[in-house]
């Protein structure tokens, strides 16, 4: 399991990053708002961890522009803030919870473990997008219920799409999903396969799928 920490307290941010990784948690800190949407366009996550007080922007802000970018990752807000209006303000900018400071580091645990359940729950199984259904149980795809021949590693490079429509996934990123460890990102394999999706797949539609961000990666749009 991936957590991140955005976090500019040196004290607490390294205490935070110890503490998770003693339970077997992967955990990256960062410590503003750019290295924060830098670290989520490069890696999936399966908790972050927010203060909102950080050097270079407001935490709230900065939640607020990943959800309206399609960022799902559950979110728990760690802030000194501590009024109703504070939390009410957190949650409704998308925060699945929120903690307020000084804390009790059993029950932060307690609280990202809560996080992970509801959102290993609540996964779907049928992904849908302009027309396109996904189905994660059959490995099946369809465009407005006509089928859709895709090989194995053609169906796991759309689902990843599917999964974060609107948002840009870096070349690493993608290849380390499809193919782990043995892609050389150097190579132009990404991009056959891209070429072969859009070619199953576009035809159907008056405009692209898929827009290729120079020097980054794609983006489903």
């Amino acid at each position: 399991m991936k957590i991140m920490i955005v976090e500019d307290q040196p004290r607490l941010g390294q205490f935070l990053k110890q503490g998770l990784a003693e339970r077997a948690y992967t955990v990256e800190w960062v410590h503003n708002c750019r290295q924060a949407r830098d670290a989520l366009c490069e890696t999936n996550y399966d908790v972050i961890v927010l203060d909102l007080g950080l050097p270079d922007g407001d935490g709230l802000a900065l939640l607020r522009e990943w959800r309206q970018s399609g960022f799902v990752e559950p979110v728990l807000i760690l802030s000194a803030r501590d009024t109703v209006d504070d939390r009410i303000a957190g949650l409704d900018q998308g925060a699945d919870d929120y903690l307020q400071k000084p804390f009790s580091f059993e029950e932060l645990l307690a609280r990202v473990r809560a996080l992970i359940r509801r959102q290993g729950a609540v996964k779907q199984t049928m992904l849908e997008y302009r027309g396109i259904q996904l189905d994660l149980l059959s490995h099946t795809v369809r465009i407005n219920a006509d089928p859709i021949d895709l090989t194995s590693r053609e169906f796991a490079l759309l689902e990843i799409f599917m999964h974060n429509p609107g948002r840009t996934l870096t070349r690493t990123l993608i290849s380390e999903k499809i193919w782990a460890s043995h892609y050389d990102i150097d190579t132009n394999l990404l991009d056959v396969y891209m070429s072969r999706l859009r070619a199953k797949l576009e035809p159907g539609f008056d405009k692209p799928l898929f827009k290729t961000v120079r020097g980054v990666g794609y983006q489903l749009v």
